[in-house]
C-alpha cells in the first residue's frame, strides 16, 4: 500500500479524524479523540503504526518481517507495519480495523455506545 491508500482507508474509518499534533509532516489518525494511527509522510519507507492486543503484537512481529515495536511507543501495544514488506494490503487493513477497535474496547461505556450509535 502507498502512502495514499494507508490514508484513505483510515479516512473511512466511522468518525475517523486526521490531526497533526507532533509536527506538520506527522498524520495522526483518531476515533473518538484517541489515536489508532500514526502515518510519518517523510519517512523513506512508507509504514503506518497501530494498536494491537498485547499477544498479538508479538505474533505479528514474529510471522511479518516488515512488522517491529513502534519506536517512541508503548511496545507492548503498539506495532509498526511497512507496507513494503511481505504483508499483504488486505492484512494491512485488517490490523488498521484491529487498532481501532483496540481503541474503542478501552472507552468507558457510555463513549463505546456512543460509538456504536446506541447512544446519542
Amino acid at each position: 500500500m502507498n502512502i495514499e491508500e494507508l490514508f484513505q482507508f483510515c479516512q473511512s474509518v466511522k468518525g475517523a479524524e486526521a490531526t497533526t499534533p507532533f509536527d506538520e509532516v506527522t498524520i495522526v489518525m483518531k476515533v473518538m479523540g484517541k489515536m489508532f494511527a500514526l502515518i510519518p509522510t517523510d519517512a523513506e519507507r512508507v509504514s503506518i503504526t497501530v494498536k494491537c492486543d498485547p499477544e498479538k503484537a508479538i505474533r505479528l512481529r514474529e510471522k511479518y518481517s516488515c512488522v517491529e515495536s513502534a519506536f517512541h511507543m508503548n511496545k507492548a501495544y503498539w506495532n509498526t507495519i511497512y507496507t513494503d514488506g511481505e504483508m499483504p494490503a488486505k492484512e494491512i487493513k485488517k490490523w488498521i480495523t484491529h487498532s481501532v477497535e483496540e481503541v474503542i474496547r478501552k472507552l468507558p461505556n457510555k463513549q463505546q455506545q456512543q460509538y456504536d450509535g446506541s447512544v446519542s
